[in-house]
């Protein structure tokens, strides 16, 4: 069978399958040409001899819209849109045309490659045939009702939007919207007198692109009728992204780098346009608002919003970056919808390439995502078109929103900071100031994760599992509904002018995308970095559960009785309100006794009967979870628990050893936990939770600046005794750091080598003395630790990069004295002892555990 039979059969198959589900609204008038066929004999051979040609004009490539078009054009006995052209001796397969024939053809409309190559030759057949015209009838297929006038969400979802659809997409509007359809056949055309117009009054440019121009203008208006005005990023913004001179730029040295051509350039930069951008729409926003809606109700048992004036009062007259912690693929879903229910612009969100997944990621552009790679270093052109989007953005005054810790964290403590996106927004500002950046630092919290068994498993040293559609079906599968409520508190903004003031880099301007960022400005970024995650930690909300996990947890068997229970979180409510970490602080309403039976309710904890009195327990397998929550709030609670742990430990200190041992481990903790005060603000606030904890009797003072434990084995001493444990990990973890260090001496081993042990030995650690803890998993605090001692001075560098120290480091090991026991130390002086065969084992296995890894996500 010829080639053209069998395509004659597969469009009539093609046909009847759509004829079965499609039956399309035609509206406005019927085209009155001298197209009617007098019979069916003469369809598949149409000359000039018998009647003027037309050809049917379709804007955006589309085989089934084509396929809707031919039968209604075989319906109502007009020339069969499907059926082949004959001109002569010339021949076109079928009588419809395509202005853009793929997602390219928009950005290339001045190269003739792009050109509908039907469109051309019909142009250069009539040039050489003065007495032949072909009229040219704009058609309009539309799937769906208007989204205002839609009642079901998954419609509203695949209702025609202006953005081309994608096939799944298309294969959703046939099935969703085949009854709903509408199509339109507009005013016809004559190709000749448009070419003519084009010849006689825009000499300038080719007849072909002026009719594509025309053509395309027309349909846009008559689709704006009913659709309203196009908003899409993809159509407004991306052309004049790619027009822009920076990227402009960026592809000509493409080309020279690459050595390929200008126009193969130039598609590159088109292709990371389209893997990137936004595709925002207003159906898929209120598509994801009901849906949201209905998964937040039956997920949780409320989402409390705090703080949020702050926001509405910023957005007159900021440009409002959202800077939300990072906990769950929930995150950005959550705040978004928080946003847009509270009335205002649902911000644009930078989402990893993970994420851009079939349908998922077309479903997360429609809500204003766009996405990012996790490293695009060494790609120019990449760079250039990413930092041309997101000065688009920043120009439009489009709120924003993206997570400055990078990834979502495992442990429940905020990352260190990501500054890529804070750089380029920085970069973009100076470029072209518009209104002046407000950045949100927003706390998310939880009382159970969606992800929690998978942070598990990563918390014990399996592999991080990339994201996958099956993954999310899987997760959603595990799902227990019974997640409590989540707290969205919005924090103090951090105002980039400000910043920029502070470190001199106000007056910097920056012309071009690959201009350097100064020195100032640089400084200016990391600092905005670490008040943004400061001022997440300011706006914490103290949960039930995360308040339980913090006692539970500080006990040896995870358990408690069930009346000194409720004592200790009655202390700490009490705490927490007579001093408050922060004004933006927020603290359960519920006394003791109900945070306990919420626990219950969540199945988090359990109730063991006694005759004696019943005793609080951790659920079975939730202990390492609980660490997550309990990390949430560690840091409100770090002071007082170090301040603790020095009293219980060495049962009398003056309050001047207190503050000297405070002041030294003091930016250590401040770091890993980004705490708000500055060195110069720790003696007071010391003072203040020495008074606080007095006054609950958890200490006494006398009038030689004395403090004392209270009586061992009382009630209050107990309840000391739990206050001190959260900071022992911390301290545990740096003794151990200087404990490898101190041993292998001055001048032996590395920085890099001190981290990759501190981080083998601290996972032996917890699985040898403790449940599996997810801080000494946790690389990023070893690095912390390592990062502040040469910060302070207490370790150096020589030429051969390995750690030179002195006495004064060996004086700061000594303070664990004042803080672990003997056991204790003895263990980790156990643990961190290695012989020079043992050690060079260690970082053998270690670097070749790292290569197979590396080659694993090669093989990917």
């Amino acid at each position: 069978m010829s080639k053209n039979g069998f395509g004659q059969i597969y469009r009539r198959l093609s046909s009847k399958l759509l004829d079965l589900v499609v039956t399309p609204h035609v509206l406005g008038e019927v085209p009155s040409t001298e197209t009617a066929l007098l019979d069916d004999d003469n369809q598949s051979d149409i000359t000039t001899q018998t009647q003027k040609l037309v050809c049917y004009v379709l804007q955006n490539y589309s085989r089934s819209n084509a396929l809707v078009v031919d039968a209604e054009t075989r319906r109502l006995n007009l020339q069969p849109a499907l059926d082949p052209i004959v001109l002569e001796n010339h021949k076109e397969k079928a009588a419809v045309l395509f202005l853009q024939n793929n997602d390219d053809a928009q950005f290339l409309g001045q190269q003739s490659h792009a050109y509908p190559p039907r469109l051309v030759r019909l142009i250069e057949f009539i040039e050489k045939h003065p007495d032949v015209d072909i009229e040219l009838i704009p058609v309009t297929v539309l799937w769906g009702r208007s989204p205002d006038k839609e009642d079901s969400w998954l419609k509203l979802l695949f209702t025609d939007t202006w953005a081309t659809p994608s096939k799944v997409k298309q294969l959703m509007n046939i099935g969703l919207h085949g009854r709903q359809s509408f199509l339109e056949f507009h005013e016809a055309k004559s190709l000749r007198e448009l070419v003519d117009f084009a010849k006689t009054q825009h000499p300038n440019i080719s007849p072909t692109t002026y009719i594509i121009n025309q053509l395309n203008d027309y349909l846009d208006r008559q689709r704006e009728v009913i659709l309203g005005p196009d908003l899409s990023d993809r159509r407004n913004v991306m052309l004049t992204l790619i027009k822009s001179p920076d990227v402009q730029d960026a592809i000509r040295k493409e080309s020279i780098r690459s050595k390929i051509s200008m126009i193969e350039a130039e598609r590159k930069a088109i292709g990371f346009v389209n893997e990137i951008a936004s595709d925002y729409s207003y159906s898929a926003i209120r598509f994801a608002e009901v849906a949201l809606t209905r998964l937040w109700t039956q997920l949780y048992d409320g989402v409390e919003v705090h703080n949020f004036s702050t926001v509405r009062e910023l957005a007159k007259d900021y440009e409002i970056i959202y800077t939300p912690c990072h906990r769950s693929h929930i995150d950005y879903l959550l705040l978004s919808y928080v946003i847009f229910k509270r009335g205002l612009m649902v911000p644009y969100i930078a989402a990893g390439d993970n994420l851009n997944m079939p349908f998922v990621g077309q479903l997360l552009r429609g809500g204003g995502a766009f996405f990012i790679r996790r490293s695009f270093r060494g790609n120019a052109l990449y760079t250039s078109v990413f930092k041309e989007y997101l000065y688009s953005i920043l120009s439009r005054n489009t709120p924003l929103e993206y997570f400055i810790e990078g990834g979502r964290s495992r442990t429940g403590r905020l990352l260190p900071p990501k500054t890529g996106m804070l750089a380029m927004t920085v970069h973009g500002h100076l470029r072209g100031k518009t209104k002046p950046i407000a950045f949100v630092p927003t706390y998310i919290g939880y009382e159970r994760l969606m992800e929690g068994a998978t942070y598990v498993g990563e918390m014990n040293g399996k592999p991080k599992e990339s994201e996958s559609i099956f993954g999310i079906i899987q997760t959603l599968k595990k799902i227990e509904r019974i997640f409590g409520k989540v707290h969205v508190n919005f924090g103090e903004p951090v105002f980039l002018d400000d910043v920029l003031k502070a470190h001199g880099a106000d007056q910097v301007q920056i012309e071009h995308n690959d201009d350097p960022i100064p020195d100032q400005v640089s400084d200016a970024v990391n600092s905005s970095a670490h008040m943004i995650l400061e001022n997440i930690n300011r706006a914490v909300v103290i949960n039930p559960v995360s308040l339980l996990s913090l006692i539970l947890l500080a006990t040896p068997k995870h358990t408690l009785d069930e009346e000194i229970c409720e004592k200790q979180l009655d202390t700490y409510r009490k705490l927490l309100t007579a001093l408050p970490y922060d004004e933006r602080t927020q603290v359960t309403p519920l006394s003791g006794k109900e945070i306990i039976a919420y626990g219950l309710k969540l199945k988090l904890i359990k109730r063991v009967q006694h005759v004696l009195g019943d005793i609080i327990a951790i659920e079975d397998n939730q202990a390492i979870l609980l660490t997550y929550f309990r990390n949430n709030i560690l840091h409100a609670f770090v002071l007082p628990s170090l301040i603790a742990a020095l009293v219980e430990h060495n049962g009398k200190i003056s309050k001047v050893d207190l503050l000297n041992v405070i002041r030294t481990l003091y930016p250590f903790l401040k770091a890993e936990l980004f705490l708000k005060w500055n060195n110069s603000e720790i003696n007071a606030q010391v003072s203040e939770y020495v008074n606080a904890l007095a006054q609950a009797n958890l200490i006494f003072v006398d009038d030689a600046d004395f403090i004392y434990s209270p009586t061992p084995n009382s009630e209050d001493h107990n309840q000391l005794a739990v206050l001190a444990e959260p900071v022992r990990q911390s301290l545990e973890r740096y003794y151990m750091t200087l404990a490898l260090i101190t041993q292998r001496g001055s001048g032996n081993i590395s920085i890099r080598q001190v981290e990759e042990l501190s981080h083998l030995v601290g996972q032996r650690l917890s699985v040898l003395y403790e449940f599996n803890s997810p801080e000494f998993f946790d690389k990023a605090l070893f690095q912390s630790f390592v990062k502040v001692l040469t910060e302070q001075g207490y370790i150096k560098t020589n030429e051969d990069n390995a750690i030179v120290f002195d006495a004064q480091f060996r004086n700061v090991a000594q303070y664990a004295n004042l803080v672990l026991d003997d056991v204790t130390l003895q263990m980790l002086q156990h643990i961190t002892s290695f012989t020079d065969d043992e050690l060079k084992a260690a970082l053998d296995a270690l670097a070749a555990q790292q290569a197979k890894k590396r080659l694993k996500r090669k093989k990917k």
